[in-house]
């Protein structure tokens, strides 16, 4: 049987459990851009692309999308580079006072960004995290260490958060991804800040 050589210039197809929204605007003549939103994938192309071109082009641009997403979570690591990442970040905010015992990365927060037990010094970050802005990632963590100097949410609690120069933005950036994934219903009891 011939044996044939796969073509190099070739775009894999997206894997069958990505969930792919087209969405053509008159208004674009040649970028094609890509996000995820709500669990989809959303690709964003010119209104006069073939078939094929839309075809060639979502297959591209999924395929993008999981480089940088597996990039991404190669460059938080795991909880061995999570713990040293925590403890960096003690040591540059927080005068290295919050010593935590061990922190990794949890499947099973879907309320909750991060979590801690100080009587154990334990904290938890929500995977889904992996596929933020490391400074968001790196805002949940000092947020999480200062509940093993602090545990409640009070002024003190605040103002040590505060240190970390990037708090404001990174709250803000959670903010936004609550209400895009609340679909409008913030306002109508969705809390900005949930982490604890």
């Amino acid at each position: 049987m011939p044996r044939t050589t796969p073509d190099p210039t070739a775009v894999p197809e997206p894997a069958e459990d990505d969930v792919v929204e087209v969405r053509r605007s008159t208004r674009r003549r040649r970028t094609v851009t890509a996000y995820r939103e709500m669990g989809r994938t959303v690709v964003l192309i010119p209104a006069a692309f073939s078939p094929a071109e839309e075809q060639r082009w979502v297959a591209q641009m999924v395929a993008k999308l999981r480089t940088r997403e597996e990039r991404r979570k190669r460059s938080l690591g795991g909880d061995t580079e999570l713990l040293a990442r925590a403890r960096a970040l003690s040591s540059a905010h927080l005068d290295g006072l919050a010593e935590p015992a061990s922190v990794r990365w949890v499947d099973n927060q879907h309320r909750r960004w991060g979590s801690c037990t100080p009587a154990d010094r334990t904290i938890r970050l929500s995977s889904r995290l992996r596929s933020m802005p490391e400074y968001v990632v790196d805002y949940v963590l000092v947020h999480e260490l200062v509940h093993l100097l602090e545990p409640g949410h009070d002024e003190r609690f605040w103002a040590l958060v505060a240190q970390y120069p990037r708090a404001e933005r990174a709250r803000g950036f959670l903010e936004g991804v609550e209400l895009a994934s609340t679909a409008g219903a913030a306002g109508e009891g969705a809390d900005p800040d949930l982490v604890d």
